[in-house]
Order: C-alpha cells, then sequence, then structure tokens
C-alpha cells in the first residue's frame, strides 16, 4: 500500500499527484515481475520498497478536512477583515467627532466675537448724562441779566465743586481749557456730528485731538468763570462755536437719556 504525505497547504491531491501514485503501483507490480491483467495472490504480492520504485511516497488527506481547514482559514480571513474594518470606522468616527468639535467651537468663537463687537457697537453708541444722579437746575432759554445774550445757551446740573463729569457720547476732543465767561471747559465733537460742551470746570481731564467714550470722565465740575456757585454748564450744538446752541434735553432724551 502507498502512503502519501502532503506538502505546503492542506489540499486535496491533485490530478498530478494521483497519477503519480498510480504510476508507482504499476512501477512496484513490474519490479516483482508480475505481468499481466490477474495480480498475484495477496499472499505472495510483497509491497515494494521507495528504494526499488525510485518514487517518493506522498500522503493524502481525506476531502472532509481539507475542506474543514480551508473553512477555518476563511473564516478567520473574514475574521481580520472584519477586526480591521471595525477599527477603520472607529477611527474615522473619532475624526468626524473631532472634526465636528472643532466646528463647534469655531462658531462659538465667532459668535462670541460678534457678541463682544455688537456690545461694543452699542456702548459706542450709547449716550449718558453728563452728571450721574443729578438734575436741571436751570433750564434751556431761561431769561437773566447774567447771560450777555439775555436767556440761557444751555442747561444748568447741580453739582458740588468735584463732582466727576462724563462725556455724554463717544467722539473727539476738540477744546480743551479756558473758555472765557465758562471758565474751564471742554468742547467734544461727537461721532454723530454735533458738539456738546461742558463748562464752569475745576479742573480737565482730556486733552485736543483725544478720543473718548460714552461715560468717560473727563474733567470735574466747579465755579470757574463766570458764575454764582458750582454747577455744570452743558450744552448741545450743531458747531463748536457759540450761538449754535440747541435744547441739551430734547438732545439727550432723542438719545435716550432720561433727564
Amino acid at each position: 500500500m502507498a502512503f502519501t504525505r502532503a506538502t505546503g497547504k492542506h489540499r486535496r491531491p491533485s490530478r498530478i499527484q494521483r497519477g503519480t501514485a498510480r504510476a508507482a503501483g504499476v512501477a512496484a507490480l513490474a519490479t516483482t515481475g508480475v505481468i499481466g491483467t490477474v495480480a498475484a495472490p495477496a499472499a505472495f504480492a510483497a509491497e515494494p520498497s521507495p528504494e526499488q520504485t525510485g518514487l517518493t511516497p506522498v500522503v493524502t488527506m481525506g476531502d472532509t478536512v481539507a475542506q474543514q481547514i480551508d473553512a477555518q482559514a476563511i473564516a478567520q480571513q473574514q475574521a481580520a477583515d472584519e477586526a480591521a474594518a471595525k477599527r477603520k470606522a472607529e477611527e474615522a468616527a473619532r475624526k468626524r467627532a473631532a472634526e465636528r468639535a472643532k466646528e463647534a467651537a469655531e462658531k462659538a468663537r465667532e459668535a462670541k466675537e460678534r457678541a463682544a463687537r455688537e456690545a461694543e457697537r452699542k456702548r459706542l453708541n450709547a449716550y449718558v448724562a453728563p452728571i450721574s444722579g443729578s438734575y436741571v437746575s436751570t433750564g434751556y432759554k431761561a431769561s437773566s441779566s447774567l447771560w450777555s445774550s439775555g436767556s440761557h445757551s444751555g442747561v444748568d446740573f447741580n453739582a458740588p465743586s468735584g463732582t466727576s463729569v462724563h462725556a455724554v457720547g463717544a467722539g473727539t476732543v476738540v477744546e480743551a481749557g479756558w473758555g472765557g465767561s465758562y471758565g474751564n471747559q471742554i468742547v467734544i465733537k461727537m461721532n454723530d456730528g454735533t458738539y456738546t460742551q461742558y463748562g464752569h470746570l475745576s479742573s480737565v481731564g482730556v486733552s485736543v485731538g483725544q478720543q473718548v467714550t460714552p461715560g468717560q470722565q473727563i474733567g470735574l465740575s466747579g465755579a470757574t468763570g463766570n458764575v454764582t456757585g458750582p454747577h455744570l454748564h452743558f450744552e448741545a450744538r450743531t458747531s463748536p462755536e457759540y450761538g449754535s446752541d440747541i435744547d441739551p434735553v430734547a438732545y439727550l432724551r432723542s438719545h435716550g437719556v432720561n433727564v
């Protein structure tokens, strides 16, 4: 009987291997001197050795075992492919999540910047009273011999000397210093093209050309110039010059200031 041995992968013997086995059998018969179609009795048939035939024995494996091994190899390969696909999908999901987080952070940053710009825009466009918590002690166009024109060109806000005086809105200082009968004064060109004046100050805290913002302290109230007591003289004008005054209370109220 011939024995075959599998080499390499476990596969069903090829047609060449089966032919070789048959050839080995024929050669063995020829070597033992058995000729013809009738085989010698089993008791007298000797199995030739590999040395006698010159052929290498080949061990074959049953089809069922080979198929099981092939199926196992295929299953292992499928499992490896599925694991690789899962890792790839997880990595892609992590990248998408990181990209979404980055986009969300960028949108949040942009929204925050927009909100800050909008808040700053509103702040710069806002108006405030020149003296916090004060009131108008002398109204606009009040008649008196105290004024050379015979009437008041602005309004007076009650304020002891040294009270903080604020710019009512954003603008640029065009005058800062002594103003004759106004004493120490400041004139600001507002961003809307109008002008505001602050008179009788005890001290001036800004200089010509300086940019100011709403509510910024620009000086301290006092009693310099032509006055009977400390207060703040406030005017709204269409130009920096005396005589271009407009109603300062109406002006402030038109910008949302409650006076």
